[in-house]
């Protein structure tokens, strides 16, 4: 797709410094900028870049003042980074605005799809399936009987969503992910050998939330696990069994979450976090990459460490930590001292 300057600045409510006429097809960084691409600049430590950069479009500020000749045309905006992102929104919007019925496909006679639907080829459309109006759905996805999705839903190649889940509208599910998938529940019998336990229950994913590639969140055994509004989960996460996520929160790739665990709303969890069952974590927690959670966290904590506590107290401890030999040294010549 092409788009020239008069067209972006439409778009963008800008002004043009420089040819209206000249097009762009592909996105640059400014520093890495060629013909016919489309950069900003936003940072201040990259302006030397907008003198040299080969692009043929860069999105400025208004308060920005050459200080040497530019060849680049200029799109004066209000705020150069947030213009930039609308109008990455806007060619996201375009470029994956599929509709239609592709095929081969299987969808169920008693399965229903609104306006502006795309399906790709190879799904699987199960029994009374609902799905809402201008949803997306990639080549090779899985959906089960009794699933519901709302409207303006992407969900991209090979997403398996089982039975009776419901998943909201705006939200957008990447690759691989699976919802639905039986929780890990088993007892053990008189012998030792492990009984599975029926998970009866389903996953409720509310509107506008994001799910990474390879995520994966189990059904309950019995109830919800429900994802509440707003939630963004990386990449590669696994949501336990009767999990509940609050509104808003953002949690970042290999983290674990264990059954019946409860997570407030705004929350930000990093990296490899591993979170115990049973447990309680209030709002507006913040917890540090590779921190392991085993007790209740009330609202506003930031933590760090395995097992975690206040990241203030852990970075002190960290400290000594480094220092532990010379310490112990210390320690052995004070003995050796007070012993002669």
């Amino acid at each position: 797709m092409k788009f020239t300057a008069t067209q972006i600045a439409e778009i963008l409510n800008g002004e043009i410094i420089g040819n209206p006429d000249i097009e762009v097809h592909t996105l640059s960084k400014i520093e890495e900028g060629i013909e016919g691409s489309l950069t900003f600049l936003a940072n201040p430590k990259y302006t030397p870049y907008i003198y040299t950069t080969q692009a043929s479009i860069t999105i400025v500020g208004q308060d920005f003042v050459s200080e040497n000749n530019i060849e680049t045309t200029l799109i004066k905006v209000e705020n150069a980074y947030s213009s930039f992102s609308k109008l990455l929104e806007y060619y996201n919007h375009i470029k994956n605005n599929k509709v239609g019925i592709e095929s081969p496909i299987f969808v169920s006679e008693s399965a229903t799809y609104g306006e502006g639907a795309y399906i790709g080829s190879f799904s699987h459309i199960g029994e009374n399936v609902v799905i809402g109006d201008h949803v997306k759905i990639y080549p090779n996805t899985f959906i089960g009987d009794n699933v519901t999705i709302g409207s303006h839903t992407t969900l991209y190649s090979g997403v398996k969503i089982y039975s009776d889940c419901v998943i909201g509208s705006h939200c957008f599910i990447n690759s691989a992910a699976v919802i639905g998938a039986d929780g890990f529940g088993f007892s053990p019998d008189e012998t030792g050998a492990y009984q599975k336990v029926p998970q009866i229950g389903n996953v409720i994913i509310e509107d506008y939330v994001d799910i990474g590639a390879a995520t994966t969140i189990d059904r309950a055994t019995l109830g919800s696990t429900v994802i509440k509004k707003g939630v963004k989960l990386d990449n590669h996460i696994q949501v336990a069994h009767n999990v509940v996520i609050g509104e808003n929160t953002v949690i970042a790739a290999q983290t674990g979450i264990a059954g019946s665990a409860k997570i407030g709303s705004n929350c930000q969890i990093g990296g490899q976090v591993g979170v115990a069952g049973h447990i309680v974590i209030g709002n507006n927690v913040k917890i540090q990459a590779q921190s392991g959670i085993g007790r209740h966290i009330k609202d506003n904590e930031v933590l760090q460490g395995s097992p975690a506590f206040s990241f203030r107290d852990y970075y002190k401890s960290y400290v000594h930590f480094k220092n532990l030999p010379e310490l112990v040294k210390t320690l052995n010549t004070l003995e050796k001292t007070l012993k002669s």
